[in-house]
């Protein structure tokens, strides 16, 4: 027969004491994961990359500026015998030296104006990204956060049952002893401490696996979070009605409003389009030195010669033919603009629908928390009145059993409530968009000092 020894007293605070002053707070790890979670730093790498190309863009409505310098060798012949002239024959070798400094200044460019556009607005998508990969990593932290508080919670609540289960397995001996139970009382209760034993492995493994999900969300081993507060409840919903939380997810979604730019940045495509039909003007001003050295020279006049010429203009190109081409590029982009208009409008839809589901949902749990805590009680109660009835012979050993696993198995699911109502609410607040680093923090003051 297995045997059970309980963890002695000090033993026992000195473990929990340990693990209180090396717990991380909820804030704690979400900080660590700001810095480590690669999702998260994916989207700031293109953040800054946007950025860049925003500049890129504004920098062709400016003036731009080119060099280039050019020197080669020339061999120049006359032959007057080819020719009427009496001029006399020579032949020369010179060298040319060319630099030409060219200036340009946009004074109409109807599709460059339409990009600035378009990349300032692509600013402000990859700001949603950003603010919704922050709501997503809040959302991932505390989530993989209170699975391991959980699976902690599992792991106490089956070693408590299995502590029960082996006080009563010794009781049904002794009984069995004295002559006052018979054998299967000892056999029912040894079956439930193999069972329990089990769910103790199950729930180790289970709790092992859930902090390795954690440490790897914040670039940490061996974390420990902060248990929860023993009578911590979670703020009410604010509005209360799930129609504002409906309003506010319309305005403040992320994933709703890059839709929205989305749309806005297909019109601007549009403009773009049209804009490459008509003329740009350019102003260009150009100064080019030219210098000729005599190298060699069998003639009578050695050669050589320096001139400067500064050029300024107003260039105006106007592309009237292109076969067709941009006109389809236009009718392109205008098909563009009404598939972007529909996937804002089945993204609305969704948002609506997954914040009146998140809504309905922290109000379920709520309300379940509140049935399971009633349900713990009335489980005590009735664990209580089944070891009265064994220990008068009116109840048999199996009935106390059931009565503890349904007991603790209770308690387990109120834990786990209580978590899901937390987790609700942070995904309420991320579908609406207005979840914070406050919300957080409110969050975070509900743990264990």
């Amino acid at each position: 027969m297995r045997s059970f020894r309980p963890l002695p007293l000090i033993s026992a605070m000195a473990l929990a004491f340990c693990g209180m002053a090396h717990g991380q707070s909820l804030l704690e790890l979400y900080d660590a994961a700001r810095g480590f979670d690669a999702n998260y730093q994916s989207v700031q790498a293109q953040f800054e990359a946007t950025r860049l190309k925003a500049e890129q863009a504004q920098s062709k409505l400016g003036p731009t500026g080119s060099l280039s310098v050019n020197v080669s060798k020339n061999n120049a012949s006359y032959d007057p015998s080819k020719t009427v002239a009496t001029n006399p024959s020579f032949t020369r070798f010179y060298g040319t030296n060319t630099a030409t400094v060219v200036g340009s200044q946009p004074l109409y460019r109807p599709a460059d104006k339409a990009e600035v556009a378009q990349s300032s607005l692509q600013m402000k998508v990859v700001q949603e990204q950003m603010l919704a990969a922050e709501q997503d990593l809040m959302v991932r932290v505390s989530q993989a956060y209170f699975e391991v508080l959980a699976a902690q919670d599992t792991l106490a609540f089956v070693q408590a049952q299995k502590t029960a289960v082996a006080e009563q397995l010794a009781s049904a001996k002794r009984n069995f002893e004295v002559g006052t139970a018979t054998i299967t009382d000892t056999r029912e209760a040894q079956a439930g401490y193999d069972l329990v034993v089990a769910q103790e492995i199950a729930a180790q493994n289970d709790l092992r696996v859930k902090k390795l999900a954690l440490d790897q969300i914040v670039g940490k081993t061996g974390t420990q979070p902060k248990s929860m507060a023993a009578q911590a409840e979670p703020a009410s919903l604010s509005p209360d009605q799930v129609e504002d939380w409906v309003s506010l997810s319309k305005d403040k979604n992320p994933s709703l409003r890059q839709a929205v730019i989305g749309l806005q940045v297909t019109e601007l495509e549009t403009q773009k389009a049209k804009a490459a039909l008509k003329p740009t003007v350019d102003f260009q001003l150009s100064h080019t030195f030219n210098n000729n050295t005599n190298a060699s020279s069998s003639g009578a006049v050695p050669y050589g010669a320096t001139s400067n010429l500064t050029t300024g203009a107003v260039v105006l190109s106007w592309p009237f033919y292109t076969g067709n081409a941009l006109d389809n590029r236009v009718r392109e982009t205008l098909s563009l603009t009404q598939k972007a208009q529909a996937d804002l409008d089945a993204a609305s839809r969704n948002v609506a629908q997954n914040t009146r589901s998140a809504f309905y949902g922290v109000l379920s749990g709520v309300s379940q928390v509140k049935a399971l805590q009633a349900a713990v009680e009335s489980s005590q109660v009735a664990l209580e009145a089944n070891k009265l009835g064994y220990t008068v012979g009116v109840r048999i050993n199996m009935n106390v059993l059931d009565a503890q696993s349904k007991l603790f198995d209770t308690k387990a699911k109120l834990a786990k409530a209580r978590y899901d109502v937390l987790i609700g609410h942070l995904r309420l607040r991320q579908v609406s968009g207005t979840l914070q680093m406050q919300d957080l923090q409110g969050i975070n003051n509900l743990l264990e000092p």
